[in-house]
């Protein structure tokens, strides 16, 4: 077979077997003058070798003498075999030079690899121990100054001392002959599980000719069949390694099944993900021509497709919408740019999520006001017991409404009261209280008073600008935010909107949504209010917003600023018994499937819940206990011991055990000794007694403060301090005192936080106490901030206060003498029942809180 004839029985680039002695040199140039062939690996060689020109050498090259000291040339990313032909490129200097002297010597080399392919000089340490001694069959100088080269693999060899660094590497080796294994059962058995994978592989990688197939089946050595196939396959550069550097035949071929079958796992995974994507792609071409001759029909038929059926619905719903101008004009020009586009196309689902929304909202959809005042009043008193100022503010807006409309109306032709129609109209409230004083039901009642419809956002642990003015168009998955959702739910431009719990909104790398809320909550601009997804103005002035929080402290200033605060006190006893009788006690007879006849309390057992079972401002946990006592009220019914129950006192301590709450009794023990006194503190959750507890040992005048308290705190305590020290003369105190004692002060609950300048008398009479030995009056409680001059400021939070120190079962409070007007706030019963005391200076308080001067 000559040359010609067997480069035209392969494919470009693949060289499967050649028999080297039908070629001539000129042929062997040619060879290795394609770039495509000089790239591809020589299965199989035979035959003898034409000679290089002016070599004199024994042209016998099947059993070459192999020298002991051999050349070395480094190899990158690839291995050379054994009983292998490969095509190289050398263009090193170091291994141009060594291929000079060799092909002017002996053309025997040793072949290692280098351990890092990205090395350019790869010295001893950079390579392998075990290579392969090749020889070298045909050599061709290419016009770009490299030297391509082809090369046979002999046999296996390690380097075992490097004799030359330059110009190139020499090394004696030491050849490593092959281990025939006897097992020839378990050899033959690998080599058809070779053959088949290897056949499985060809059939996946069309660069794999039947040819190569062809030769590899009449390969007879098992070795050299593992060495063809390794040449061949992709194979990482450390598996191509090991696979030369293992000794037992049975384990090389065990390696390469190992490396055949992965491949042949990722080559089929390929496959497989080829013709989904292909299936998937026709898939789609199908439905397209389909979806086209469906059009086509249905114009020869004078129907329209989906899309234009789509089309023209949501023109007709803008048609309807009552959007303004500006909304209009983009809602139009996204439909136009619907029409344009494909359904199939992912642009096409966004523009229609966008028109569904805009032509969704309540653009001019409004629900009438009931303007009936009395009306409103006896809803009002019908849902909610006390609360006088929330429901007067209500009552004060819906005059205004009726009033404004009657005279526009009776006005309506006169310019001079035109204003009346164009002035804002929406309303920003924020009530402020403990839980359970009902502010969110509060919210229900305004919007059943005025005929309107209720939303409820709650905005606790929001910290996102976009849950307030959405997402931009741009995004995957974009949506409004959950101001225009709201809307767009209760299908109202002029709902009552709760807005709950506002002051526990919070803000990180997102954004800060309260300086969102500034906008929507800010009468001149609401009118006119931006969602990033609308991208076009909103008008909110006609909703009435109701902001409800526990502590308004917390609220940022600007935004503070922007609503009407109404505070919501704690109940009274008197007022949570009524709360009970009219509310509570008949909704968890309902809730429990009692009748009305079947459960009643009788007032003690009320209060003896509210005083012994609960301390809270408002009646959350009363009705819980309530709940409690008629769960009980049930099973004794459901076991036939009675058919109706009163509920007593007696009853009370049998259904919720034992009391958890000892007011009075609390008081009296704690200040039965000198150095504690009682006061007055306002928390989120309502007012409650606060104990200041001081002792003292001896030390060098030290002072310290214990009870997780604020800064303001302790510095109420110093400057509390410094006063009883400047006035122990006054005060009758021994002169030494402060220099042979250490005082310490604590302030009881340690784990709860405390803080504010309240407490500065409270403490004062407390170190006063201590150092006279005189004992704090049990029945007092107090509250002021104090200064260096012994001067008691007024503080806030004063109905609170009263209420908590009326449940603790105070009889005289002391108070800032500039807090007497706030009195006016708490019950009359409630007055009725404490003595006030009203404090310019601090010696009016030790004057009453101390038993004697």
């Amino acid at each position: 077979m000559n040359f010609e004839t067997q480069l035209a029985r392969l494919p470009l680039g693949t060289l499967a077997e050649l028999n080297l002695g039908d070629l001539s040199g000129t042929q062997l140039d040619a060879l290795l003058a394609d770039s495509l062939i000089s790239q591809s690996p020589i299965i199989k060689v035979t035959g003898d070798l034409p000679p290089l020109e002016d070599d004199h050498s024994d042209p016998d090259l099947n059993e070459p003498e192999i020298p002991d000291i051999l050349p070395i040339l480094p190899l990158r990313g690839v291995v050379v075999y054994p009983f292998t032909a490969v095509p190289l490129t050398i263009g090193q200097p170091r291994s141009v030079k060594l291929i000079d002297d060799i092909t002017s010597d002996k053309r025997m080399i040793g072949l290692i690899a280098s351990t890092d392919p990205e090395l350019e000089t790869p010295m001893p340490a950079d390579m392998y121990e075990i290579g392969t001694v090749a020889n070298i069959h045909r050599l061709f100088r290419a016009p770009d100054n490299t030297i391509r080269l082809l090369v046979q693999g002999v046999a296996r060899c390690k380097a075992t001392e490097y004799l030359q660094m330059e110009p190139y590497l020499k090394a004696r080796i030491d050849l490593i002959p092959e281990i025939e294994d006897d097992d020839d059962a378990e050899v033959e058995a690998l080599r058809r599980t070779i053959d088949e994978k290897f056949t499985r592989l060809s059939e996946l990688t069309p660069s794999i000719p039947e040819e190569l197939i062809s030769a590899t089946r009449n390969i007879e050595d098992a070795v050299q069949l593992v060495y063809a196939i390794a040449t061949y396959i992709r194979i990482d550069l450390t598996l191509a390694q090991d696979l030369l550097e293992v000794d037992s035949t049975i384990d090389k071929m065990h390696s390469l099944l190992t490396v055949l079958t992965k491949e042949l796992e990722v080559l089929e995974l390929g496959r497989k993900i080829q013709a989904d994507a292909q299936s998937s792609m026709e898939q789609m071409q199908r439905e397209y021509y389909l979806r086209e001759q469906m059009k086509a029909i249905q114009r020869e038929l004078g129907e329209d497709d989906d899309q234009s059926v789509e089309v023209e619905e949501f023109r007709e719903k803008i048609a309807k919408s009552h959007m303004p101008e500006e909304a209009r004009k983009e809602a139009e020009r996204e439909l136009k740019r619907m029409e344009r586009i494909q359904p199939s196309s992912a642009e096409y689902g966004v523009i229609r999520t966008y028109l569904d929304i805009m032509t969704d909202l309540p653009w001019g959809t409004t629900t009438e006001d009931i303007l009936d005042v009395s009306y409103a009043r006896e809803v009002l008193e019908e849902d909610h017991h006390a609360l006088e100022d929330i429901k007067e503010r209500i009552l004060e807006f819906l005059a205004v409404r009726k009033l404004r409309k009657e005279r526009a109306e009776a006005f309506a032709s006169d310019e001079t009261t035109d204003y009346i129609r164009r002035d804002r109209e929406g309303v920003i409230l924020c009530l402020v209280g403990p839980p359970g004083v009902g502010k969110t039901s509060l919210g229900k009642s305004i919007a059943r008073a005025m005929g309107r419809k209720f939303v409820r956002l709650s905005l606790g642990g929001v910290r996102d600008e976009s849950e307030i003015r959405g997402h931009r168009r741009t995004y995957i998955g974009a949506m409004p935010g959950r101001i225009i959702q709201s809307l767009r739910r209760v299908k109202s431009n002029n709902p009552v909107f709760m807005l709950d719990e506002i002051e526990k909104m919070g803000s990180d790398f997102r954004g800060d949504p309260a300086s969102a809320m500034l906008e929507v909550l800010d009468p001149e601009q609401n009118t006119e209010f931006r969602d990033h997804y609308l991208d076009v103005e909103y008008d909110l002035s006609q909703v009435f917003f109701v902001a409800t929080a526990n502590d308004i402290s917390k609220i940022p200033g600007p935004l503070r600023d922007r609503m009407e605060i109404l505070t919501l006190s704690g109940y009274t006893e008197k007022e949570k018994i009524e709360i009970s009788h009219q509310y509570l006690v008949p909704r968890q007879t309902r809730e429990n499937g009692l009748r009305p006849e079947e459960l009643n309390f009788d007032e003690d057992a009320i209060r003896n819940i509210i005083r012994y079972y609960t301390r809270e401002a408002g009646v959350r946990n009363l009705e819980r206990q309530i709940g409690a006592v008629a769960r009980k009220v049930v099973t004794g019914i459901a076991e036939g011991k009675y058919t109706e129950k009163h509920v007593t006192i007696d009853d009370v301590r049998e259904y919720l055990g034992k009391q958890r709450y000892y007011y009075t009794e609390e008081v009296e023990e704690r200040t039965s000794s000198p150095g504690v006194s009682t006061g007055l503190a306002w928390t989120a959750v309502g007012g409650d007694v606060l104990f200041i507890e001081a002792t003292d040992m001896p030390g060098k005048g030290g002072f310290k403060l214990t009870g997780q308290i604020g800064d303001v705190m302790q510095e109420s305590a110093q400057a509390a301090l410094s006063y009883v020290r400047s006035q122990s003369e006054t005060l009758g105190l021994p002169e030494d005192y402060f220099t042979t004692h250490d005082i310490h002060v604590h302030i009881p609950a340690g784990a709860v936080p405390k803080d504010g300048p309240s407490a500065g008398v409270t403490m004062a009479t407390s170190l006063a106490s201590l150092i006279s030995g005189q004992e704090v009056s049990a029945e007092v409680g107090m509250t002021g901030e104090i200064t260096l001059r012994g001067q008691v400021l007024p503080v806030g939070g004063i109905k609170e206060k009263v209420l908590a120190g009326h449940r603790a079962g105070l009889k005289t409070l002391i108070l800032p003498y500039r807090n007497e007007a706030d009195i006016e706030d708490v019950p009359k019963e409630i007055r009725d029942d404490i003595r006030f005391v009203f404090a310019k200076h601090v010696t009016d308080v030790f004057d009453v809180a101390l038993h004697g001067k």
